[in-house]
Formats: C-alpha cells, sequence, structure tokens
C-alpha cells in the first residue's frame, strides 16, 4: 500500500503505530501512523519533559537563589530546548528519523539567512544578555532614560516593560536601554536628595539653615547619617539659594516623592512661623508714557 504524499514529502515507514494499522489492514496505514506518531510522540515528550525540566530548574535556581528577573527567560529558553527535543521525538516515533539530517542543513541556511534579516532583533538579544549579566537595574527598580522614567516590570530577552508614573506600560527594545545612559536611583541602599530653599536677602542665613536642619533631623524617613547638610549655592536676582543635602534609605519612588513633599512642607511651615520670607521674582518697568496727537483727537469731536 502506498503511503498518501505529505508536507515536504515527509514519509516514512509509520513506526510503531504504522506497523500496528498495517497488521489491522487499516488503509494508509504508513500515513497514518506518520502522522499519529509524530503528534503523539512531541505532545508525550513535550508535556512529560517540561514537567520535568522546569521543576528541576525551578529547584536549582531557588537554591542558587536566582532573582525573578533572571529566571523567567531561563525557563522559556528550557521550554524551547524542550519542545526542539519532543519534536525530534515526535520525528523518530513516527518513523521519520532519516529526514531529520535534512531538516537541519535547512534549519542551518534558513538560520543563516534570518541572522542577516533579523540584525535588530540579534542586537536586543545581545543587550538583553548584558542586562542579565550587569544588573544594570532589576525588576521592580525606579529607571530613567532620556526623557523617559519609570518602574520595570519584566525583563526578556529582547525587551524590557517599564510601567511609567502616568501609568502607562513602555516596550523598550533592550539596545535603547544599553546604548545610552540609564539613572537607577535605587540601585544602593541609600539615596541623597538635594531640595533648594529661596530666602529673601533681608533674612538671617544661620536662622534659615537651622530650621532646614530641624526639619530634617524631625522626618522620621530622612537619615542621621550621613547627616544633612545645608550650603549658599546661589545668589539669584531676588532670593538667597540654600541647598539642603538629605539620605534616604531603601528608596523607591514612591519614598522619594512623600519625603520630599513633607520635608519641603514643614520647612515652609516652619518659615512662616519665624517671618523668613521665601520671595517671588519682581519686575520694576520705569520709563514714561506719551500719546502724540491727543489733542488733535479732541478738537476734531468736537
Amino acid at each position: 500500500m502506498n503511503a498518501l504524499a505529505l508536507p515536504l514529502q515527509l514519509q516514512g515507514d509509520g513506526g510503531a503505530i504504522g506497523r500496528l494499522l498495517t497488521q489491522q489492514n487499516v488503509p494508509y496505514a504508513e500515513t497514518l501512523g506518520t502522522l499519529l506518531g509524530l503528534v503523539l510522540g512531541f505532545v508525550v515528550v513535550y508535556i512529560v519533559g517540561k514537567a520535568v525540566v522546569s521543576s528541576a530548574l525551578n529547584r536549582v535556581l531557588d537554591r542558587r537563589g536566582a532573582e525573578e528577573h533572571a529566571k523567567k527567560p531561563l525557563m522559556k529558553i528550557a521550554t524551547l530546548v524542550v519542545a526542539f527535543v519532543a519534536l525530534g521525538a515526535g520525528f523518530a516515533f513516527a518513523g521519520l528519523g532519516n529526514i531529520l539530517q535534512s531538516l537541519a542543513t535547512i534549519g542551518a541556511a534558513a538560520t543563516l539567512a534570518i541572522g542577516f534579516a533579523m540584525q535588530d532583533v540579534i542586537a536586543n538579544f545581545v543587550a538583553g544578555i548584558f542586562i542579565f549579566t550587569d544588573k544594570p537595574f532589576r525588576i521592580n527598580d525606579w529607571i530613567e532614560w532620556d526623557d523617559n522614567s519609570g518602574v520595570v516590570e519584566d525583563i526578556s530577552f529582547r525587551v524590557t516593560r517599564v510601567r511609567t508614573f502616568d501609568n502607562e506600560l513602555l516596550t523598550v527594545p533592550n539596545s535603547q536601554l544599553t546604548d545610552g545612559v540609564i539613572k537607577n536611583p535605587v540601585a544602593k541602599d541609600k539615596l541623597r536628595l538635594q531640595v533648594p530653599f529661596g530666602i529673601g536677602y533681608d533674612d538671617d542665613i544661620q536662622q534659615a539653615t537651622d530650621i532646614i536642619l530641624d526639619e530634617a533631623e524631625n522626618h522620621e524617613g530622612i537619615m542621621t547619617t550621613p547627616e544633612p547638610s545645608v550650603r549658599l549655592t546661589e545668589l539669584g536676582d531676588s532670593s538667597v539659594t540654600l541647598k539642603s543635602r538629605i539620605w534616604i534609605s531603601q528608596p523607591s519612588r514612591a519614598d522619594f516623592v512623600k519625603t520630599r513633599g513633607e520635608y519641603v512642607t514643614a520647612v515652609k511651615e516652619r518659615f512662616d512661623e519665624e517671618g523668613i520670607d521665601i520671595p517671588y521674582p519682581n519686575r520694576t518697568l520705569s520709563g514714561e508714557l506719551s500719546v502724540g496727537g491727543a489733542e488733535r483727537l479732541a478738537q476734531s469731536n468736537d
């Protein structure tokens, strides 16, 4: 009995299933055996292999203390490897093992052609590897680059997904994050904030400095070591600028905004109590204004 032609001329003896069907005088036994063997071989090996490999790999990564941003891509790679092995097992189980070398040759040629067509994808993939090895940021880190900022939600080998503070999801190619400068304010266990305060030229600089330091020491979210400091940094057109340098521990974007807001509010209230002015820019206009022809206009109206 001749087998029906399969796609790509994938013909074989149908494997064990084909031989069994042949013994039962089933029509097109070899073709049906090939198809059933391919599907069953792939499905069984894939399901069992994924369960075993995923469980074993997950335990190994947990024992090594792997972080979440590294576990996800490794699990994806393991799944792809299992799928490839399952496909080979399906071919073998279907009695198509003799065409695997041809498939490997075709796959190598296709890989070369695809490689030239997917240079950007490959560049992002390589950049993703650098992100995993260099660890410039991690999942849940707050990062800033170019004119964007947000919290990292996911890192893959091709893109990084960042949730902005307006709740927008940015999908950023990894090459953009490795070719430019990335600011990671929460990479360390503490963060320094610089907060400028403007006072009037007639106000007491030392008194204002003491108030700024007192409110920093009274705020529980501001570290005492390193201790807060205040420096006069600018003599502006309408104000004297005192810049406060404070530190917060275990920083996050929420801590940054909350601590800065509460601190500025407390200093402003103390300034109001002590009569220290926070000036705003003043502009003085001088000169003369003349209206020509007013007398002639009045005479014409008469």
